[in-house]
């Protein structure tokens, strides 16, 4: 028996596809049992490595047709580059063929390659069994390398590493899962981006500056800080001077720039309350735009951005009063000018447009971080647990929370179509699985937190995900889903700030019970 292996090669990112073109260069080069490509001058060589033998006969395979693609209205046909076959007579024994982008590979080089083989084999499978968890595991996939730190990428296959996403995840990745080294590499490494009080939103791939277009990834750094200082608590080597002084000085940064104003009209108000946002812009979460149309402006003051900052003034205490007074107007305007008494819920946002007075009755998720997934809760009980039971009737799913209820304007219920309609369609009634660890832990807490509460939610909302594993990306939880039945899975496949809120819920939410 023969067997035939012929690769197919591309040079594109994984928003493109690739077209044949005079460009590619398949000649070989060769050096005992390795095969060398450059079919780009301006990317990283390809190494193959085979115990059979290789024949050069480069053709290109034109016209692979993408359905998903074909569906989302993209670009859906890709031609591939193909220089050769390799070839093994299977009675002579193993057909071994391994690939790496030269300077990334993790195959000893200058052994032999059957050794080398069986060392990584046996690396990857010492490396699987440091994980208590087939969750853990998973998680490891987003930790990257950024220079000569640490960051998060946020998910696959078409994500970078953004930084609302980082600080969010790093919670369930990092913290909740021990890997408590990571995490202090990753904020001390954004700790020196800081600039007039923000944190870049994105690292773009190449060339060009970091982007500071979000009015939370920074409230979300400090709350990243704050539960790993309690996480490191007691351990030198994680939380030495050094660190604790450069956390310290970011979160100053951050309090200070904030309060005193910075981009796109991002200030503390004299109510104490923070405002955001100029037309054009998308600086929460919601940041959906497309063909220049912002699809969920929320100018003003949004809800989820007030629980942001009102944690965040709070945990600043910690590194100096100064944000005592502060933090006791902005908690004391929350608590009167957000409650909508006629909906038993919470305006979604106020000042729209930075009107004074104005308010946006608009039932969405974001108002849950009042209650859930921060560390303190900004409503008396009563009021809570209006919220929650609201938030559950109207938005839960068993993948997550709808991100608007149905029978509100514009609620779409399939994400599906073109880039338009799906963009449309991303903050109108798209389920986010990620706003399931808010979701929990604020239903848990107005039940008092108790054993039996946490067992409860473990059945009723924890084991729908657990099912979602074995049905997109294969271990890990979607970006997001339909807002109606079966909820199929859409985005992302692999997301991290999905499995690490899930991380979250299983290791520190519903721990304990």
């Amino acid at each position: 028996m023969k067997l035939s292996v012929r690769p197919f090669l591309s040079g594109r990112n994984f928003h493109g596809t690739h077209h044949e073109n005079n460009s590619f260069q398949f000649d070989p080069q060769f050096r005992r049992d390795r095969v060398r490509w450059k079919p780009y001058a301006s990317l990283p060589a390809i190494v193959a490595r085979s115990v059979g033998t290789y024949r050069h006969c480069p053709a290109w395979y034109r016209n692979f047709l993408y359905a998903d693609e074909r569906a989302r209205g993209l670009d859906y046909l890709e031609d591939l580059a193909s220089p050769g076959v390799f070839e093994w007579e299977l009675h002579d024994g193993q057909a071994i063929l391994t690939f790496s982008a030269e300077g990334f590979g993790n195959i000893d080089e200058n052994g032999e390659l059957v050794e080398a083989v069986e060392k990584l084999r046996a690396k990857e499978m010492a490396r699987r069994q440091e994980f208590s968890s087939s969750l853990e595991a998973a998680a490891d996939s987003y930790l990257a390398r950024r220079g000569s730190g640490k960051t998060i990428i946020a998910g696959y296959p078409w994500f970078g590493d953004w930084g609302r996403d980082t600080f969010i995840s790093l919670r369930g990745l990092c913290l909740a899962t021990n890997r408590l080294e990571i995490a202090r590499d990753i904020l001390v490494e954004w700790a020196g981006t800081v600039s007039r009080g923000m944190l870049p939103n994105r690292f773009p791939d190449q060339g060009l500056e970091p982007e500071f277009n979000s009015v939370d990834a920074s409230l979300w750094y400090v709350i990243a800080v704050h539960e790993y200082l309690e996480a490191a608590a007691g351990k030198p080597a994680l939380a030495d001077a050094e660190v604790s002084r450069k956390l310290g000085q970011a979160v100053e940064a951050i309090l200070s720039g904030y309060s005193q104003g910075t981009r796109f009209r991002i200030k503390a108000d004299p109510d104490g309350l923070l405002a955001a946002g100029e037309p054009g812009l998308q600086l929460t979460w919601m940041d959906a735009k497309v063909d220049g149309h912002v699809v969920t402006p929320r100018i003003g003051k949004p809800v989820e951005v007030q629980a942001l900052w009102i944690n965040a003034l709070w945990i600043g205490q910690s590194f100096s009063s100064n944000w005592q007074p502060l933090f006791k107007r902005a908690s004391e305007s929350f608590a009167t000018r957000y409650w909508n008494d006629a909906k038993s819920q919470l305006y979604d946002v106020l000042d729209v447009n930075h009107q004074p007075g104005t308010a946006d009755p608009t039932l969405r998720p974001n108002q849950i971080f009042a209650v859930g997934g921060l560390p303190l809760v900004l409503l008396p009980v009563e009021r809570a647990a209006q919220l929650v039971k609201a938030v559950e009737a109207a938005l839960y799913t068993p993948l997550g929370l709808r991100s608007l209820a149905p029978g509100e304007a514009g609620y779409v219920p399939h994400y599906e179509g073109d880039v338009w309609h799906r963009d449309t369609a991303y903050h109108q009634g798209t389920v986010w699985p990620w706003l399931i660890g808010p979701f929990v832990e604020a239903w848990i807490r107005v039940r008092g937190s108790t054993a039996g509460a946490k067992a409860m939610a473990r059945q009723q909302f924890f084991a729908p995900l657990q099912q979602h594993l074995g049905q997109a990306g294969l271990g890990h939880v979607s970006e997001i889903a339909d807002a109606e039945p079966p909820f199929t899975p859409r985005g992302c496949p692999f997301q991290a700030w999905s499995l690490g809120e899930m991380l979250r819920l299983d290791r520190v939410v519903l721990a304990g019970h």
